[in-house]
């Protein structure tokens, strides 16, 4: 469709159309002169008329009801219009006639409307009466539902319209006086409701006894510390932390809701309701002009003092069984789930504490300044407190509560020298012999023991129960309302190991929240003062006496420990009982390490100081035992054994290192063949041989004849070697924690603190000389047995007779001595070296009986069957003997026996049976079996004995020679 036909359509178009072609026809049958012209014109429109008026009828007819209901309602219309019209008449002249008839009587109507206004507000005054009687029910209803917010905001208003609107009304005075003694007594609800948020809230439910499963009745512990009166409580939603807190928030009150749910927001209506009671001021700091002069300030001790009291009563109920006390029991482990729970309500109190205070600087940003009235001078009116006053009060209750379970009154009185731990000190005076002292004048009779003072006594220890007074102030004790406080352990300088972890944690909290002077709260400098001045003197004093008490004496080092002990400490030979207490005692010291950290390099100076004491005394013990009398000459096993050659040698050779590696369980490595073996212990005897041989007889005071010394020797070799070892392993753990250390071991959950490398490399130097001694007792023990075969079997060469008669042929005297010496030693020592330690003291002594007994052939002047038979039956005597001590047979000694027995045959047939089968001695040996041939039988001149040695010489060589290729 064209814009042209648009046009046409459209219902304006049509009717600009239809007058513009009305008005063409006008003017064509105006104009036109041709009669035709306007009959067809006339024509035309009588048509179109004639159709539009049948059109009109079919639409009026299709549009009857329609038009019909337009036509009615255009009547009623037009009807309404015209009432309208004339009831507005009406009204306009009854206006003006009412207009005419107020001016006439204005002044009486000016009278009426004054009275109305008065009696309007006589009303209203009446209705503010109605509500201010209703002012004591709903603050009663509001403090009932704990709405404090709405119930100080219709209190304080009540109160301003009692003073200004209704001031003048006689009838509302009593009511008046009422709501103003309410308004106090209001002010001192807000305070208590204040301060049970801030001490009596409800703890975190994740804090309880965390070892109540192994103590009785713990699982009730948490919910009696939880709520005070033993109720059960819903738990608390957790508190927003008070730094993210919206200052800038308006506080408001649900009337719908619990207000103690949200335990912070419910402090802050607190605050909010004593900013509008205009109390912040006298609520934050003691108000000289209340009845109750306590404020919040004032209120923080007795309160936190108050939670100390009933946490201490909560631990008590739960654990004492019936009958007994808790504070006569030694169970430090009591005083610590009291200090972490009340650690814990600390925390919160603190926490409970910064939100009142953000809440209170929300609503005085700024302290007030006044004027001083004497000095002009402005003073800041510092009526709020802070957090460093909370941590104050919060240090100065622990400190107290400390004071009485660490004992510091009856401790400092026993304090002990504090110069202990100094690397220098020296502790000798602790187990050197004391002066005697003069003996006191002794009573001639006293009355302790009558029936009066006893049933004094008793009666005094039955009601003597620990009072609060010396836990808490005497004014404190009528503020909180406490009598008693209960005691959950016994007072001990120890029990600070328990709870030393836990309260340095807490401290360290103290000392991040406040920020000291010097860094170090008042808590913390109790503290170290305390272990410095008092703990670690006593420590050191008990650890001392404990030790002198067991190292003191002659006999100290010969005591061993009983088997349960013995089985206790997992040990197969008997230790000394010195050394166990020392290790006790070490162990202890060890434990406080890890329960006192901090102090790590005191107690191992004490250690250290208490090894070197130790090592002194085991060596003046040693000096006891291998020195001869006052001279500084020794024992020959003891000069050997120091000897730097000879010990050298004996740690080198393979019995000495299959002993280091039993201890390390790595036995699979065969050290040497037999042969080799052989070798050494043939070198072994040579160096004896060549030491002692040469003398004629050894002194009996150069041997140590006591075989209980002996045994001692043995005791303290495996006492120091098992205390050596732990201590080891005490080092290795400390030099895991060194600073410098690059181990990676892994620890248990207590590990040891770091220690300076000074302190670490002492006591590995103890734990060397520890060892070194231990080693030098083994090695002492195992020459001595060698020398105690020199010194027996040396004389059976050189003062017994070979050439008697055949009557005599038992075993000579002092291989019977022999045999009982080696018998008593190996019967102590089985006792008290570990198996392969007793075989390294037996082990090879067959072949040096055997050596020393070959050798002392050149000592014997004369010799007949008769002796040949008697030296046969003294090496087997002896190889019996050592054949029941090491359970195997001696096959050196019937090399020696072999040798004697070559005697029987002269030495031709000794030169054919070398021929023949080859040398089973060496050249010297066969020398001095020929000397000895030869002055056993005088009839064999010098000169054949020298060509039987040129002859042995060259049967020798010829063998080796033929051997060799």
């Amino acid at each position: 469709m064209d814009e042209t036909e648009r046009i046409a359509t459209s219902p304006s178009s049509k009717g600009r159309e239809t007058s513009e072609f009305l008005m063409r026809i006008v003017r064509t049958l105006s104009h036109s002169a041709d009669f035709e012209q306007r009959e067809k014109e006339k024509a035309r429109i009588d048509k179109a008329y004639k159709q539009s008026d049948k059109k009109l009828g079919e639409l009026v007819t299709a549009h009857y009801e329609d038009l019909t209901k337009v036509t009615q309602d255009f009547s009623r219309m037009s009807k309404c219009i015209n009432d309208s019209r004339e009831r507005i008449t009406k009204i306009r002249e009854d206006l003006s006639s009412c207009k005419t008839l107020l001016h006439c009587k204005r002044d009486e109507l000016r009278r009426l409307w004054i009275e109305g206004v008065e009696h309007k507000a006589m009303v209203a005054l009446l209705d503010q009466v109605e509500l201010i009687k209703e002012v004591p029910v709903k603050l009663d209803n509001f403090i009932i539902s704990k709405h404090y917010l709405h119930a100080t905001d219709l209190l304080v208003n009540a109160v301003a319209k009692l003073e200004k609107p209704l001031a003048g009304i006689d009838a509302l005075r009593d009511l008046k006086a009422e709501l103003i003694a309410r308004n106090e007594q209001l002010h001192e609800t807000l305070i208590e409701e204040l301060n049970k948020q801030i001490y009596a809230a409800v703890p975190d439910q994740s804090v309880s006894l965390k070892r109540s499963s192994s103590y009785r009745r713990g699982s009730n512990l948490t919910k009696q510390l939880s709520d005070p009166e033993c109720k059960q409580t819903k738990p608390t939603e957790l508190l927003k932390p008070p730094e993210m807190m919206d200052l800038n928030k308006e506080i408001k009150e649900d009337l719908n809701g619990n207000p103690e749910e949200n335990p912070a927001h419910f402090i802050a209506v607190l605050v909010e309701a004593l900013f509008v009671l205009r109390k912040i001021p006298d609520s934050a700091e003691r108000n000289k002009k209340m009845k109750d002069p306590l404020g919040i300030k004032s209120k923080i001790e007795p309160e936190l003092s108050a939670i100390v009291a009933r946490t201490s009563q909560q631990v008590v109920d739960s654990y004492a069984q019936q009958g007994e006390s808790l504070s006569s029991q030694n169970q430090p482990r009591f005083l610590l789930e009291l200090l972490e729970n009340v650690f814990h309500q600390f925390r919160n109190v603190a926490r409970m504490h910064k939100i009142v205070l953000r809440n209170l600087q929300r609503i005085i940003p700024t302290p007030e300044e006044t004027v001083d009235e004497v000095s002009g001078v402005p003073v800041r009116n510092e009526l709020l407190y802070d957090m460093n006053d909370v941590w104050s009060k919060i240090q100065a209750v622990l400190e107290l509560v400390l004071r009485e379970y660490l004992d510091v009154q009856t401790s400092s009185r026993q304090r002990a020298p504090t110069s202990f731990d100094e690397p220098s000190t020296d502790i000798n005076s602790y187990f050197s012999k004391k002066k005697p002292t003069k003996s006191k004048k002794i009573s001639l009779f006293r009355f302790d023991a009558s029936i009066h003072a006893m049933s004094t006594n008793s009666y005094v220890d039955d009601n003597m129960t620990f009072d609060t007074g010396n836990l808490f102030h005497v004014n404190l004790l009528s503020e909180v309302g406490l009598g008693k406080h209960q005691m959950v352990c016994k007072p001990s300088v120890n029990n600070i190991t328990a709870i030393f972890m836990p309260l340095e944690a807490f401290i360290k909290e103290v000392e991040d929240a406040v920020a000291c002077q010097d860094g170090t709260s008042s808590l913390q400098s109790f503290v170290t003062e305390f272990i410095q001045n008092i703990f670690l003197g006593q420590v050191h004093a008990t650890v001392s006496s404990s030790i002198a008490a067991a190292t003191k004496g002659f006999d100290a080092l010969r005591h061993v420990v009983d088997h349960k002990t013995q089985k206790d400490l997992g040990v197969t030979r008997p230790l000394l009982t010195s050394t166990v207490t020392v290790d006790r005692n070490i162990r202890k010291l060890q434990e406080l390490m890890q329960s006192l950290p901090t102090y790590g390099d005191q107690f191992l100076n004490m250690i250290c100081n208490i090894l070197k004491e130790y090592r002194d005394t085991c060596n003046s013990a040693y000096r006891g035992i291998v020195q001869i009398e006052s001279d500084e000459k020794r024992v020959i096993s003891a000069t050997w054994a120091k000897d730097e050659d000879i010990s050298r040698f004996l740690r080198s050779l393979p019995s000495w290192r299959s002993l280091q590696m039993s201890e390390r369980q790595d036995l699979s490595k065969k050290l040497c063949s037999e042969e080799e073996i052989r070798t050494l212990n043939s070198k072994e005897a040579l160096i004896l041989i060549s030491n002692l041989s040469s003398e004629a007889i050894i002194p009996q005071q150069e041997i140590i004849t006591d075989v209980t010394q002996m045994r001692t020797i043995a005791n303290v070799h495996e006492s120091l070697e098992w205390f050596a070892g732990r201590l080891r392993q005490f080092c290795e753990l400390l030099s895991a924690r060194s600073p410098n250390s690059m181990n990676s071991i892994e620890l248990s959950t207590r590990e040891y603190p770091p220690v300076s490398d000074k302190s670490l490399e002492s006591l590995k130097m103890l734990v060397k000389d520890f060892q070194d001694l231990a080693e030098i007792c083994l090695l002492l023990l195992h020459l001595e047995v060698r020398v105690h075969c020199f010194y027996f079997l040396l004389p059976v060469a050189k003062q017994s007779n070979y050439a008697g008669p055949i009557d005599d042929l038992d075993p000579d005297s002092n291989v019977l001595k022999l045999n009982k010496d080696l018998s008593a030693m190996e019967e102590m020592l089985v006792q008290s070296l570990q198996p392969q330690k007793f075989k390294y003291i037996f082990e090879s002594l067959g072949f040096l009986v055997s050596s020393i007994l070959m050798s002392s052939i050149q000592y014997l002047k004369k010799i007949n069957e008769n002796g040949i038979k008697k030296m046969c039956r003294n090496l087997f005597a002896i190889q019996q003997n050592l054949t029941n001590i090491t359970m195997a047979r001696e096959t050196d000694l019937d090399h020696a026996r072999q040798y004697y027995e070559l005697l029987y045959m002269n030495p031709d047939d000794v030169l054919s049976l070398i021929v023949e089968k080859g040398p089973d001695y060496s050249y010297t040996e066969y020398v001095s079996l020929f000397q000895l041939y030869q002055k056993s039988h005088p009839h064999i001149k010098p000169a054949n004995l020298d060509t039987l040695l040129h002859k042995l010489e060259e049967v020798m060589n010829k063998t080796q020679n033929g051997s060799s290729t």
